[in-house]
C-alpha cells in the first residue's frame, strides 16, 4: 500500500540527498534516493491518517490549478493606467515596515488576540481524543477549530476594509491588513500544534503568505519551498530575513496595488475594501492547507 503525491511534490532528488532518512511524505516514506512504499501503513484497510492525507493533497491540487494562470479583474484592467508609477514602491515600502513592526514590536499585541493559552489547551484535547479514538473524525477536529478561526478573521478584515475604504485610507491601512494575516496565520499554527515565534517559523509564516498571493510557476516553487521546510524545520543557507520580507512585499504589493489605489480614495475606497477580505481568505486557506500536510506528517512518524 503506498501513499499519494500530488503531481506538484514529484521531484528529483540529489544523489545522497536525505540519505539514511526516512520521512512520510507524499506517496510512500522517503529513504536515501529512492521512494518506498509506506510500510507501517501495510494493512488491507487504510488508516484514517492516510485518507486524510490523501483528501489535503487532493484539495491543495485543486487550490494550485486554480491559480496557475491569474485572472485580471476587469476594473484592474480599466485603471491600472490611473495608477501613480511610485505607488509600486511605496507599497513595497509600507508593507516591509508592517512585517519588521510587528516581528520586532508588535508580536505582543497581536498575541493578545489569540486566546492563546485556550487554544493550546483544545490543541491538547483534540490531540489526546485522537490518540484514543485514532479515526477520521477525530483528525478533523483540528481543521473544524482552524476553520472556525478564519471565518472570523474574514469578517473582521472585510469590516477594516471597507470602513477605511469609506475614508479614504488606502496605504496607512497596511500595518492593519499585516497584523490580521498574522493573526490568521498564528492561530491556525496554534491549532495544529505549531508555534510561530521562531526565526524558523517566521520564515515560514513568509513562504505561505507569499505563496496564497502567487500564481503559476511562482506559486509552484514556493509550495516546494514550504514543503521542504515542513520536512526539515530549518533555515535555507544564507537565510536573510530582511531579504525574505523585502519578497513577500514585492509580491503583495504587486498583487494588492491597483484595489489598495482604489481604497485610497473616499467613499469609493469601499470598493478596493471589499478585497481585504478576499485576500485574506486566500492567505488563510492557503495556511490551512500547508498546517494540515504538516500536522499530517508528524501523525505519520509517530
Amino acid at each position: 500500500m503506498t501513499l499519494r503525491m500530488t503531481r506538484y511534490e514529484k521531484r528529483k532528488r540529489e544523489p545522497g540527498e536525505n540519505a539514511g532518512r526516512i520521512l512520510n511524505h507524499g506517496s510512500a516514506a522517503w529513504k536515501g534516493k529512492e521512494w518506498i512504499p509506506n510500510m507501517k501503513f501495510g494493512r488491507k484497510r487504510p488508516a484514517p491518517v492516510e485518507l486524510e492525507w490523501e483528501k489535503v493533497c487532493r484539495k491543495e491540487e485543486r487550490w494550485i490549478e486554480k491559480r496557475m494562470t491569474r485572472k485580471e479583474p476587469l476594473l484592474e484592467k480599466r485603471l491600472e493606467n490611473l495608477v501613480p508609477a511610485s505607488l509600486k514602491e511605496t507599497l513595497d515600502g509600507a508593507f516591509c515596515k508592517a512585517f519588521r513592526l510587528i516581528f520586532d514590536k508588535g508580536g505582543g499585541v497581536v498575541e493578545k488576540t489569540l486566546q492563546k493559552e485556550k487554544r493550546q489547551q483544545d490543541f491538547l484535547i483534540n490531540q489526546y481524543a485522537n490518540e484514543i479514538r485514532q479515526s477520521r473524525r477525530s483528525l478533523r477536529a483540528f481543521s473544524k477549530k482552524a476553520a472556525s478561526s478564519g471565518r472570523k478573521n474574514l469578517f473582521i478584515s472585510g469590516a477594516s476594509g471597507v470602513g477605511m475604504g469609506v475614508l479614504g485610507i488606502g496605504i496607512p491601512d497596511v500595518p492593519v491588513f499585516i497584523g490580521m494575516a498574522l493573526k490568521a496565520i498564528y492561530e491556525t499554527a496554534l491549532d495544529y500544534g505549531f508555534t510561530y515565534e521562531s526565526e524558523e517559523e517566521r520564515y515560514f509564516i513568509l513562504l505561505l503568505i507569499s505563496g496564497a498571493m502567487s500564481h503559476g510557476t511562482d506559486l509552484l516553487e514556493l509550495s516546494r519551498r514550504a514543503d521542504e521546510y515542513m520536512e526539515s524545520v530549518s533555515l535555507p543557507e544564507h537565510y536573510s530575513r530582511s531579504e525574505q520580507i523585502r519578497q513577500t512585499a514585492a509580491v503583495l504589493s504587486e498583487e494588492l496595488l491597483l484595489m489598495k489605489f482604489i481604497q485610497g480614495i473616499p467613499l469609493v475606497g469601499a470598493a478596493g475594501g471589499v478585497f481585504d477580505a478576499v485576500w485574506m481568505k486566500q492567505i488563510t486557506e492557503y495556511a490551512e492547507l500547508k498546517y494540515r500536510k504538516r500536522f499530517l506528517m508528524t501523525v505519520f512518524k509517530e
